[in-house]
């Protein structure tokens, strides 16, 4: 079961356009916030860690992605707020406190909320430009 599972996700991953592995990321990277939340709470020391190190490589795919000459000042503010998110996440895993991840969980809802709206406008756009041919 676990193998169709892992299967479907690659093929998923693989198919999907920019704007949907982007939600992805965001969707992954808010459930390792979460996760580590609670591997704090349930005083899980390894779990947290293992956690928030896959937290910060999406940031860090998500940071590594951002190109400051088409994104302008957009680009520069998601930068300082991947900036923050990383800070936050060593901060709590090195002082074992969720306070700092639940701010990180804060900017990533937001940012997620965002990315959808801004997918969901991209999409109604390309719906109304007739295809050229």
């Amino acid at each position: 079961m676990s193998y169709g599972l892992g299967a479907y996700k690659k093929t998923s991953v693989h198919t999907a356009s920019k704007e949907q592995i982007l939600l992805m990321l965001y969707q992954a990277a808010i459930k390792n916030c979460k996760k580590s939340i609670v591997a704090i709470e349930n005083k899980d020391v390894a779990k947290k860690g293992e956690f928030i190190a896959k937290l910060q490589d999406i940031v860090i795919e998500l940071s590594n992605s951002l190109d400051f000459e088409v994104g302008g000042e957009v680009a520069k503010e998601l930068s300082t707020l991947y900036d923050f998110i990383l800070h936050s996440s060593t901060q709590a895993n090195i002082k074992i406190e969720k306070a700092p991840l639940i701010g990180c969980l804060n900017v990533l809802n937001t940012l997620y909320e965002g990315w959808v709206e801004a997918v969901k406008n991209l999409k109604k756009e390309k719906r109304q430009i007739p295809n050229e041919k």
